[in-house]
């Protein structure tokens, strides 16, 4: 009944009317046929909240006041709860705002591998597991497309780096492909269901992402039989008959000239000529009408299209949650945190992120936030008035050139470095005010009850164009927290960032919560935790190495290279890595503590047969043995007997469960052969492979609680 729907459109379309159907007629919208009643296809950034409206044929906000949204939590603070709820809460939230903003689709979530620490980008990314990934981004597409908006899932694929991202070849085998980087993707399509993607900006084995063939008709179309829109990312697309013949529907742009996109007048001429055939575009269209059915944007469905909504009281509720499960608790020695902070304390708030806002920052994830809560302002008002709260910023943010609205673009390709390189700080030099806030920090808090440091990155640092150009904290906060642990060596220490930092002085530090962008209630969950309000149950979805020489993507493989950058290291990604080769890591990948503690007791593991496939349960009980009601998340890896060059052990499940005070309960997740398989590239499928393994439960990938041994005979044995 669809497609016949969909083929009785298509005999009326003219082809004027199918090419203005493909490619942008405005920065983020398509051509309408409004004699057939085809809206035009609506879409918008991003992420952490509906970007804010732009001029049509130009990129200048439209300065008005209506496109204030709810500023949702980054992916990667998402990723950290290791809660598919909020997961699909969150994308409830972002899907509903961005229907009640009028959009049809969201360009949303982002799930590349995090490969490397330096990624501008690993903010608006999950994981450096794909496992984590595949569970996560399912329910957030739910919670997205159960408003009648499309999620458009991205980058498709590997897009591991900004520099160089629209020209950098990047080169991956093909079992590091399908194990790593493409289960992802294939999870939003096959289980999540996703009516849209973006293809990325780089070339994957010598093919641009949104032109290639392998990639989006083998790989995408003909392999897992996605039917949805593949949308360009803005200005990826480099070649007329190579878009046309690729699983490409839809080309986007940053340029104004709509009309010269290689899908649009050169696409048009090149059909007319009989160079391309007219099919190639219809089967574009076919894809663009299919996804506009499901939206009821056309056809008998469409006067029950959902209205959405945005800046409710349930989405500032929704994202609170998010935030609160978010932050993760690195370290907690002597019971220094949660804080008590008596009437009469004095409690002293030090570092210029306490005070910062992010919303409006890191390129196509900026927002016009309805309101953002610092950090600050979430500790002054849990604390009220019977405490004193005093603020210093400790460190000097140099003045930097603003980029416009125009030309954002042009400006995020200087590196970070060049950033800070051309910063400069009005009247005296950067070093003398540099060590005036810090002795200004200081004397603060020599003269506090209790301080709290909030530092780590921002938006000129997490960013769409660049990469970092290292791990180092910049503005010298190095410095200042060095003086503040000697002064008052309790300081509890807070990073605000989207990526791993280098922690030189992690050692000394009693206490450090970590938060990634936690969105616009982010500074009232900070302030919950570190007060004990609430409990901390964030988990690390990625290593925290001490520095670069520890990363694969840099040590074995290539990153930031402007040319090609090579993937060398495989499948051997992230803690796959690390745990293999007993790295001494800062934090393992998994990590995350509480104000609580919790026991694992009584594995138990089951080979069973399910429909004549095998099958292992494994269950065990978790019991909270200290006196505050917590959430635990117990992650269960498997590790092969004979590795042969595999890594030690992959996650394959993990449970997060709820519990009391002295409370136990028994989780039991269920393995399938897939998690027993290796990608095998004669037979081009994962296949089962028999022998011994040992099914790992714990708190982190290297805090393995219980252990069990299984003979699995999976397949036959020639």
């Amino acid at each position: 009944m669809q497609e016949t729907y969909i083929e009785e459109i298509l005999k009326e379309l003219t082809l004027e009317e199918k090419i203005g159907m493909i490619h942008g007629a405005g920065l983020f919208r398509t051509e309408g046929v409004e004699r057939l009643s085809i809206p035009p296809l609506y879409m918008s950034d991003g992420p952490m909240g509906v970007r804010a409206e732009f001029a049509d044929n130009e990129w200048r906000s439209v300065g008005t006041t209506e496109d204030y949204v709810t500023y949702l939590p980054c992916n990667s603070a998402i990723a950290s709860t290791w809660n598919r709820d909020l997961a699909k809460k969150a994308g409830k939230v972002l899907g509903e705002e961005a229907r009640g903003r009028g959009k049809d689709v969201i360009l949303a979530p982002g799930i590349n591998i995090k490969r490397s620490p330096l990624c501008g980008r690993n903010f608006e990314y999950m994981s450096e597991d794909p496992g984590l990934i595949e569970e996560l981004v399912v329910p957030m597409i739910e919670g997205i497309q159960e408003n009648d908006v499309a999620a458009c899932v991205k980058h498709f694929a590997a897009n591991s780096q900004e520099t160089e991202r629209l020209w950098v070849d990047t080169i991956i085998d093909e079992t590091a492909l399908e194990e790593i980087y493409f289960p992802g993707f294939q999870a939003a399509v096959e289980k999540g269901h996703t009516l849209a993607l973006m293809g990325a900006y780089n070339l994957l084995n010598g093919e641009h992402c949104c032109m290639s063939k392998s990639l989006l008709n083998e790989k995408l179309r003909k392999d897992w039989a996605f039917d949805g829109v593949v949308i360009s990312d803005w200005g990826a697309v480099h070649d007329t008959k190579l878009a046309a013949e690729s699983g490409l529907d839809l080309e986007m742009d940053v340029k104004y000239q709509f009309d010269e996109q290689y899908m649009a007048e050169p696409l048009l001429k090149a059909v007319k000529d009989g160079e391309i055939e007219e099919s190639l575009v219809d089967e574009k269209v076919r894809n663009i009408l299919r996804m506009m059915l499901r939206l009821k944007m056309i056809g008998p469905e469409k006067k029950h299209r959902k209205t959405g909504a945005y800046n409710t009281e349930e989405h500032r509720r929704a994202v609170l949650d998010v935030a609160r499960e978010s932050m993760i608790l690195l370290k907690n020695e002597d019971q220094v945190l949660p804080l008590q902070a008596e009437s009469g304390c004095k409690v002293a708030v030090i570092g210029a992120n306490a005070a910062a806002i992010h919303s409006n920052g890191g390129g196509s994830a900026e927002i016009k936030a309805l309101y953002e809560i610092s950090p600050l302002m979430g500790i002054k008002k849990l604390l009220g008035g019977n405490v004193k709260v005093s603020y210093a910023p400790g460190y000097v943010i140099p003045d930097k050139k603003e980029a416009s609205e125009i030309n954002w673009q042009a400006a995020s390709t200087e590196t970070a470095e060049d950033t800070e390189k051309e910063s400069t700080v009005s009247g005296r030099t950067l070093d003398e005010k540099q060590q005036e806030a810090l002795a200004e920090a200081v004397a603060l808090a020599k003269a506090s009850d209790i301080v709290i440091f909030v530092g780590g990155l921002n938006h000129d640092f997490d960013v769409e164009g660049p990469d970092r150009v290292n791990m180092k904290l910049p503005y010298g906060q190095d410095e200042v927290i060095d003086a503040l642990l000697k002064a008052v060596p309790d300081t509890v220490v807070c990073m605000y960032a989207g990526a791993p930092v280098e922690m030189p002085w992690a050692e000394k530090a009693k206490a450090i919560l970590w938060s990634y962008y936690a969105g616009m209630e982010g500074g009232t969950a900070l302030a919950e935790i570190l007060s004990g309000k609430v409990n901390p149950s964030g988990k690390l979805a990625e290593t925290f190495i001490r520095d670069t020489s520890q990363c694969p993507a840099h040590t074995i493989g290539t990153f930031g290279k402007k040319d090609r950058v090579e993937y060398r290291e495989g499948v051997m990604v992230g803690y796959r890595y690390y745990d293999t080769k007993k790295t001494d890591v800062l934090f393992p990948f998994g990590h995350g503590l509480s104000y609580t503690a919790f026991t694992y007791n009584d594995l138990e593991i089951i080979r069973q047969q399910e429909n004549g496939r095998q099958t292992v349960k494994v269950s065990c009980s978790v019991t909270n043995t200290g006196e505050h009601a917590g959430k635990e998340t117990v992650q269960i890896y498997v590790a092969p007997e004979q590795k042969k060059d595999r890594p030690v052990h992959e996650l394959k499940a993990f449970e997060k469960v709820g519990l009391d005070a002295g409370e136990t309960k028994r989780i039991c997740v269920i393995l399938e052969e897939r998690d027993f398989s290796h990608y095998d590239t004669d037979k081009k499928m994962p296949v089962p492979v028999n022998g011994t393994y040992e099914i790992q439960v714990g708190a982190s990938s290297t805090d393995i609680c219980l252990c069990g041994k299984i003979d699995l005979f999976l397949q036959k044995v020639k």
